[in-house]
């Protein structure tokens, strides 16, 4: 069985994947409102004015990381369709949105451990956001699904 991360790290595959997700991102972040909203927004134009390719590029330095961030979920969903004869797109799809605390928790040990090297006005930035991180990181979880599942 192939890994999360062979499967979506692939050179015909990464690319979409990338633009998928940076797309799934922007929708994500202009979707926010309230208090919270505005500083993600805030914060997201901060990090679009520093560098606007950084998006795309942090997506595609850290799709590996993110996969196999995820591959404990992916291997269970790999077994049960191994055994139930459902499809592996449908089972993950199912699984994920099941799981959204868990998702989230797994895509942030990622972000979380590269934020600690980051400097300057990122790392403070990240700070600021990350108290309601989870919360947001959850909400994107079902779009992130069906953007993940439709390379699967």
């Amino acid at each position: 069985m192939a890994r999360l991360a062979e499967i979506l790290t692939q050179p015909e595959i990464r690319p979409q994947v990338v633009r998928a997700c940076a797309v799934l991102i922007d929708a994500e972040v202009k979707s926010k409102s309230g208090l919270s909203g505005l500083a993600v927004k805030a914060g997201y134009k901060l990090v679009k004015a520093v560098k606007p390719t950084m998006i795309p590029e942090v997506v595609d330095k850290l799709l590996p990381e993110f996969a196999e961030a995820m591959q404990p979920m992916f291997a269970e969903v790999e077994q049960q369709a191994a055994t139930s004869g459902r499809s592996r797109s449908e089972l993950f799809s199912t699984h994920m949105q099941a799981a959204p605390k868990r998702v989230a928790a797994a895509l942030l040990t990622v972000t979380d451990r590269r934020a600690e090297k980051a400097s300057g006005a990122l790392q403070k930035t990240y700070a600021r956001l990350r108290g309601t991180a989870e919360e947001h990181v959850q909400a994107a979880v079902p779009g992130l699904v069906r953007t993940l599942t439709s390379f699967l």
